[in-house]
């Protein structure tokens, strides 16, 4: 038989004892009886006791000072007390200073077994509660690493919008910068489990989703709403309660939608397919986008009321070769993580040559390109030390470059023709990629700094397939 649990009995009665063992024995529960007080702390931590049934008055000694004493050790076990008196008024004061529960005397069988299996199921849960605490705890504390001062601020403005307890957030950035990161440790901040308890964390891809079948998955719906609406089902909004949504690429919702999300932020409340009745939310809305919204609401493609509301408090992550002294971290981080996933030999460090490659190269796909080369090199090549040689051509060809166009030099503000001549095509093509990075791909900003029409900036980026 499977064993229920460790319980421990303090009762001076030997009857009530003898009875209460046989009844839990038989239900599967390992049994130890004590007939006095005496060194009763230690053999209950030494035996680590899932609960102790531990009556009132044992002999002429309080079992009140024995439950004080295991609520100061902020000890695991759980204290169920026992009594005589019908009014129950000393063991819902012993409840109070921490008890679980209490039984009354005479014992009625079957209570005492349901009062044992409530209380090993909280104590589960409890455990599993503290687990899931301690594992989001060291996830979220890991996944951001990087000490530049660009993190560093990120992370001072995420604290004080949890301070400030604001209900939404918008985290801008180009694809592989992370912004699920920062999301998750937003709504860590926001939602310390050391003082809230576990709360949910729910993420929805608006760019995977068909708008019909989002709308549902947000929303919800309510049975008969349509043909495959067989029965209720709660929205992802509703199922987040308590806890933070996740509505990455928001700028790819569409319209219809978006005024639908505009009035949950607004009313904080959702409305199922179907339904009638506004249910209620306190949820932290986390959207991100690697679009320039700003640019999507000149296009009419995003509504500005919404963007508006998204933007109170946004936060804008940096490409990674803005943040390059956090590289050397990074690098060291999954090459751990690699390692030890792949089983492979310990590739202690990167070599000063390489990491030069390294650190020169754009990382155009941030975080995340620099994250696919490393497990390619950790898997591929095995090496203690990464030395240039392991690096793909690609990345020390594009290192290498210089960091000026040789197309031409700036004089007073005017580009010579260098000797050898050049391809005005080219030149055109290097100018639009020059004004992309400089403005982090905002089309808008980059068209103005070249001086052309947004349209005609567009349609030189799709002639040259920079899209």
């Amino acid at each position: 038989m499977k064993k229920s649990g460790k319980v421990f009995l303090v009762d001076d009665d030997e009857l009530i004892n003898s009875m209460l063992s046989r009844m839990l024995k038989n239900s599967g529960y390992d049994i130890r009886t004590a007939t006095t007080v005496d060194g009763i702390i230690e053999k209950i931590n030494a035996w680590c006791a899932d609960i102790v049934l531990l009556d009132i008055r044992i002999g002429d000694q309080n079992g009140i000072d024995v439950l004080k004493q295991l609520v100061e050790q902020e000890c695991k076990t759980q204290v169920i007390m026992l009594t005589a008196d019908d009014t129950a008024e000393t063991a819902v004061k012993a409840m109070k200073l921490g008890a679980a529960d209490y039984l009354t005397k005479p014992f009625n069988i079957d209570e005492v077994k349901i009062v044992l299996q409530n209380i090993m199921e909280r104590g589960k849960l409890q455990q599993e509660v503290a687990y899931l605490r301690k594992v989001q705890s060291e996830v979220f504390e890991k996944e951001i690493i990087g000490e530049s001062q660009a993190v560093q601020d990120l992370k001072t403005k995420i604290r004080k919008m949890a301070d400030a307890s604001v209900s939404t957030v918008l985290i801008t950035g180009e694809s592989g910068t992370g912004k699920e990161l920062f999301a998750r440790y937003a709504h860590r901040m926001f939602h310390d489990t050391s003082r809230g308890g576990f709360a949910p964390f729910i993420r929805v891809n608006c760019a995977a989703l068909p708008e019909t079948l989002l709308e549902t998955e947000l929303f919800g719906y309510e049975k008969g709403s349509f043909t495959d609406a067989k029965a209720d089902k709660k929205g992802l909004f509703e199922l987040a309660e308590g806890g933070s949504i996740l509505l990455d690429e928001i700028g790819d919702m569409k319209h219809v939608l978006q005024g639908k999300l505009l009035r949950v932020l607004e009313e904080r409340t959702v409305r199922p397919v179907g339904g009638s009745e506004e249910i209620p939310i306190d949820v932290t809305v986390i959207a991100t986008t690697n679009r320039n919204l700003d640019e999507a609401v000149a296009q009419g493609t995003f509504r500005m009321d919404l963007f508006f509301r998204l933007s109170a408090f946004h936060l804008a992550v940096p490409p990674l070769r803005e943040r390059k002294e956090d590289i050397g971290a990074i690098a060291r981080h999954f090459l751990a993580t690699f390692e030890s996933r792949y089983k492979k030999p310990l590739t202690t460090r990167i070599s000063p040559e390489a990491e030069k490659i390294i650190f020169a190269y754009p990382w155009p796909g941030n975080i995340r390109e620099l994250r696919n080369l490393l497990e390619r090199l950790v898997v591929l090549e095995g090496a203690e030390e990464i030395l240039p040689e392991h690096l793909p051509s690609w990345l020390t060809q594009k290192a290498e470059a210089p960091a000026e166009p040789p197309q031409g030099e700036d004089r007073g503000g005017k580009i010579l023709l260098p000797a050898k001549g050049l391809s005005l095509e080219e030149l055109e093509k290097d100018l639009i990629v020059q004004a992309l990075d400089r403005t982090h791909h905002n089309k808008t900003q980059a068209a103005k700094l070249l001086d052309l029409s947004y349209d005609a900036f567009r349609y030189q980026v799709k002639k040259f397939g920079l899209e």
